[in-house]
């Protein structure tokens, strides 16, 4: 005969030494990741220790024995002497336990007033907001090295693409701005989210609040909060604030994985655009030649990590009931990836951005390349000689397609053929059908002159001072 606990390991294989009990602990316990919130989970600890005492609801001597207990739990985590334990289940129960060790019976008093509940949506509230702060940190980095780049190429001319065919010439320098200009959005929505879930969920207890005379004002404002949050269903209840973080940082990591496309092709022999650090490229084990821009590739396969980490929180949270459910134990491990990923992606660009080389010759040479100056001359038919944009786009089409026929670009056309598109056209016309003379009449707000990069690189100094 085989008993229940044989049973129960034959049908579930060979990781548990027991049954049902041990599978329990396995599925139940988050110590495993959360143990990353210790820093947060003693900080509210505190706080809420203090405000207790303030209150009348413990003593001083119990919440200063607290205080001081805390401080030689984080002190043995950060020096790596705890034994965090899978079947206290979280950091919560892991941090109280070794501080009864501590201190004894004054460790009892520290749960008053407050559940898991509120503990866990007030320690990661607190984690995230960390996270937000660093990410706007990376942005900034890396926004200064494309910024540095701007700056030094402010006048070489490259071709500006769409449909990844060449379009019209643009400068590197406006190229480079584009991203710093996408990287500000990425930060102001970091600070949005930020500002959204500055509310602080300690007090709120398991769902309805407390019987005891708590001052929830006096721990947010101990935790940097802006305010307590309103509703205590709400509080314990909700992971917007990290489908927010998750949000912004899916958008980010997007951003960063288009410029990485860009570097892999623009690093390519086809292109030869740019030239990436040794530190940045690896070699092949079997081909000698090569320099593969392999920090690009993984950089832009770090997208799909973080927004599968978004759409993953958003599935745990999407038919849950209020307030709290066991389900939500699964927010951190997602958020915790993605925030790992996407701060190791923005170190990276940023690296591979400040030592990038452009070649400019190469840029130069490919900024003239498919009839890119056509716009300029259709707008000069249109200023010169009066004629309504749509017949320009048809002289300039015309004339292309001659080009094209004799395997020569534009500029290369006599004057007497391009006169064929229209009598009109004269010598002058030659002026505008140059790379540089192209890019230098963009000066619209916004457009891609080198006077205008200059203007625009030195607001954006100005604004990340």
């Amino acid at each position: 005969m085989t008993d229940n606990t044989t049973a129960a390991n034959t049908m579930w294989g060979g990781r548990f030494a027991a049954g049902p009990d041990a599978i329990m602990e396995a599925i139940n316990a988050s110590i495993g990741y959360d143990k990353r919130l210790y820093a947060q989970d003693i900080r509210g600890s505190r706080a809420h220790a203090a405000m207790l005492a303030a209150q009348g609801i413990i003593g001083d001597k119990d919440a200063e024995a607290i205080g001081e207990g805390l401080l030689t739990v984080l002190s043995e985590i950060e020096a790596g002497d705890f034994a965090f334990r899978t079947d206290l289940e979280d950091i919560h129960m892991n941090v109280e336990a070794r501080l009864k060790e501590i201190i004894g019976e004054p460790a009892g008093r520290l749960h008053t007033a407050r559940s898991r509940n509120d503990q866990v949506a007030t320690d990661f509230r607190l984690w995230v907001r960390d996270q937000i702060d660093a990410a706007i940190g990376g942005i900034e980095a890396l926004q200064k090295a494309f910024l540095a780049q701007a700056e030094a190429g402010a006048d070489w001319v490259m071709p500006g693409f769409t449909h990844l065919q060449s379009a019209q010439p643009v400068t590197w320098g406006h190229h480079m701005l584009a991203y710093v200009e996408m990287l500000g959005r990425d930060a102001g929505r970091f600070r949005d989210a930020r500002a959204r879930m500055n509310e602080c969920p300690l007090g709120a207890a398991a769902l309805a609040g407390t019987s005891f005379p708590i001052d929830r004002h006096a721990t947010a404002e101990a935790l940097g909060f802006d305010r307590p949050s309103a509703n205590s269903l709400d509080a314990v209840a909700d992971r917007d604030f990290a489908l927010e973080f998750l949000s912004a940082a899916s958008i980010c990591a997007m951003h960063l994985s288009r410029f990485a496309e860009e570097l892999v092709i623009w690093s390519s022999a086809q292109f030869r655009f740019v030239r990436l650090s040794d530190g940045f490229s690896t070699g092949s084990s079997i081909m000698p030649q090569k320099r593969n821009p392999d920090a690009a590739e993984l950089l832009r396969a770090k997208v799909g990590r973080i927004l599968g980490a978004t759409v993953a929180l958003f599935t745990v949270m999407k038919g849950l009931p209020l307030a709290y459910s066991k389900d939500m134990q699964e927010d951190k491990e997602q958020v915790f990836d993605a925030a790992d990923n996407l701060m190791l992606g923005l170190a990276a660009m940023t690296g591979m951005v400040r030592d990038m080389h452009g070649n400019r010759k190469i840029l130069e040479e490919a900024a003239g390349a498919g009839f890119s100056t056509a716009t300029d001359l259709a707008d000069w038919l249109v200023r010169e000689l009066g004629l309504p944009f749509r017949d320009a786009h048809h002289v300039t089409g015309s004339l292309v397609a001659l080009a094209e026929k004799k395997g020569c670009d534009l500029a290369d056309l006599s004057l007497k053929e391009l006169q064929t598109g229209h009598e009109g056209i004269t010598q002058d016309l030659y002026s505008v059908l140059g790379v540089h003379n192209s890019v230098a009449s963009r000066r619209s707000y916004g457009g891609t002159a080198p006077d205008n990069v200059r203007a625009q690189t030195a607001r954006w100094k100005e604004i990340l001072k």
